[in-house]
């Protein structure tokens, strides 16, 4: 799977979504301008030692990458209004998360609707943090995979 933050502005942040990937084998994938330069060290404090194990990668152009993209992929936002358990994720999803001060840009609602999910929350709430967020929608796309490649996993393997 792959992790897409378009526009991060927060260095802690991305830096505690390195920390997920490398806990989950899943792929980091950044749309600038970001709020930050990649050695910041607020970036590398919160990454700690896992940025090592972690493939990142600077994505250019947004739409060329969307409309180009041949795996299944979903745009998280709390405007959305299709619950992210509601949707079948695969090995080859990414998951797409927008700007801490601006969300995802407004083009992605005219393209790729079907593709918007959402993570409740009670009203009167702008939304959530997005390490949060990210770890939400990772781990329900990780257990519908049977948490492969996990501690878990062979330890169950083993059992039986």
């Amino acid at each position: 799977m792959q992790i897409l933050l378009y526009q991060p502005q927060i260095p802690q942040n991305t830096g505690n979504i390195v920390r997920s990937c490398s806990a989950t084998n899943t792929s980091l994938l950044l749309v600038p301008p970001l709020g930050f330069h990649l050695s910041d060290r607020y970036l590398k404090r919160a990454g700690l030692d896992y940025w090592d194990g972690v493939s990142v990668k600077m994505i250019e152009d947004f739409v060329d990458f969307l409309e180009k993209h041949t795996h299944p992929f979903y745009l998280f936002s709390s405007r959305g209004t299709t619950l992210y358990t509601e949707v079948n994720y695969n090995i080859d999803t990414t998951l797409i998360f927008g700007s801490e001060t601006t969300g995802l840009p407004d083009f992605v609602w005219d393209k790729w609707s079907n593709n918007i999910v959402t993570i409740p929350m009670v009203s009167n709430n702008r939304c959530l943090n997005l390490s949060n967020s990210v770890n939400i929608g990772l781990y329900e796309a990780w257990r519908q995979q049977g948490f492969k490649g996990s501690t878990t996993q062979k330890k169950e393997q083993k059992k039986g």
